[in-house]
């Protein structure tokens, strides 16, 4: 399934992004902000988008005037997600460096809690950021995500150890927002 916003195109991932995945996820100040260790070549790249980038939800966020990789964006459901329920998944989001501050975490992001709520049924979305990281902070805030807690001991399933800020987006305050 492909989601169109004004400006990009959520896709599935596919083995021929590993380069382009590459160039993005080995900067240093990408990845290990979204909770990932950079990638140290290609192969880990495509490793990845045949294992975690192939889950249900997933999405490459492309510009499609010129193909080019901008970053991902995908919902995680039960386990996966800080919430823990299918009805109440977690939202993720990343953008490469070189599309920094140009609105399209917040333009995918956005679709994506559209699909949640209107497509999929759900009733709140979650989002977490580490605490430091005013990009994704800033993402959750213009979307009207709130503040539920502060989880001190981050993410340890991923060997995270930084404090992570966990909020929630439930469907009647999204609907209020969009009204």
């Amino acid at each position: 399934m492909e989601l169109r916003t004004q400006r990009l195109l959520l896709r599935p991932w596919a083995p021929s992004d590993a380069e382009a995945l590459y160039r993005l996820a080995r900067d240093s100040e990408v990845g290990p902000a979204a909770g990932w260790p950079a990638h140290a070549d290609v192969g880990e790249s495509l490793r990845t988008i045949r294992g975690v980038l192939a889950a249900p939800e997933t999405y490459a966020i492309v510009r499609p005037s010129d193909g080019t990789l901008v970053g991902c964006v995908a919902l995680r459901f039960g386990e996966d997600s800080c919430s823990g329920l299918d009805a109440e998944p977690e939202l993720g989001f990343w953008v490469g460096r070189p599309h920094w501050g140009r609105g399209y975490a917040t333009e995918a992001a956005s679709c994506m809690v559209d699909r949640a709520f209107a497509d999929l049924g759900c009733d709140a979305v979650w989002c977490c950021h580490y605490d430091g990281n005013a990009r994704s902070a800033r993402v959750q805030q213009k979307l009207g995500f709130e503040f539920v807690r502060l989880d001190p001991n981050g993410d340890t399933r991923l060997g995270y150890t930084l404090p992570e800020v966990e909020n929630v987006l439930r469907r009647n305050r999204w609907e209020c927002l969009r009204a």
